[in-house]
């Protein structure tokens, strides 16, 4: 018997996030695969890579409500999305409501730690994370290094707000693989497409963030993919991340500039994925 969703509030709130944030799945396999994107983006980043796990897996795919592609204007708010953990409680939410359990979760960026932080609340969601150019911080400390300094951000920030178009185009210049350039203009096009509330606010609660501290709570087996040359997360942030997360982890490197693998290199991102899933 279907659910009745009109009767059940809860039930209704659920469908209509999952229509809301754009989920499309792919494929019919015994195991699934949620793929999550990261700043500036939207689904269509895996478009490479997805179908070659759609033959053996269920693939699972969604838009962030800060994404450009997501129609509904009034799913992003700022006020609400100053942390991570709002980004987490949503993802468990969808999970839930497609009755996903031991899914693998490939996470992009700020994708990464959201997977954590839900593996973290909700272990028996997760079988395994696939950490991709993620970051616990991406500002300097004394004894860390995050790749950017403060003032760094700030100036990036005010770039964010007062330049937005020249940032656009300065910025994917330099995180895609400048050499690759219909990548660089994917990139592009999906930041030009988020609504102009959406940058700054945004980019306030990814570059300020500093989930250091959950790292020692995650227990699902962890794999951490880094690009062999990356500005937006050095090589010893991945590295620090492999020595902190308490769960099984491993730590492998794609052969690639820039912080989008999934777009410059994905034949090789493809086989590490699947060296990884065996």
């Amino acid at each position: 018997m279907e659910p009745n969703f009109n009767n059940n509030p809860k039930m209704l709130q659920k469908k209509w996030l999952s229509t809301a944030l754009n989920v499309r799945s792919q494929g019919s396999g015994s195991e699934t695969i949620v793929f999550a994107h990261g700043y500036g983006t939207d689904q269509s980043i895996w478009d490479k890579i997805t179908p070659s796990f759609a033959e053996n897996y269920r693939v699972v795919l969604f838009d962030w409500p800060f994404s450009g592609a997501v129609k509904d204007p009034s799913l992003y708010d700022p006020l609400k999305y100053t942390s991570l953990e709002a980004f987490a409680d949503e993802l468990i939410t969808l999970m839930d409501q497609m009755d996903l359990k031991a899914v693998i979760f490939v996470g992009h960026s700020m994708s990464g730690m959201i997977g954590c932080l839900a593996s973290i609340k909700r272990p028996e969601l997760f079988k395994r994370l696939i950490l991709l150019g993620a970051s616990p911080r991406y500002i300097n400390t004394d004894d860390y290094e995050g790749g950017f300094t403060s003032s760094d951000i700030e100036q990036l920030l005010k770039n964010i707000e007062f330049n937005y178009e020249n940032w656009v185009s300065a910025f994917s210049l330099l995180v895609v693989d400048p050499n690759d350039e219909p990548s660089v203009n994917k990139f592009r096009e999906c930041l030009k497409k988020m609504r102009a509330e959406v940058p700054a606010s945004l980019a306030k609660t990814v570059f300020y963030s500093d989930y250091r501290d959950i790292l020692e709570k995650v227990e699902t087996p962890c794999t951490i993919i880094q690009t062999s040359s990356d500005i937006v997360v050095p090589h010893k942030a991945a590295v620090y991340m492999e020595s902190k997360i308490k769960g099984k982890v491993t730590l492998e490197v794609v052969d690639t500039k820039g912080h989008f693998p999934q777009l410059t290199a994905s034949l090789q991102l493809v086989d590490v994925i699947k060296g990884v899933l065996g």
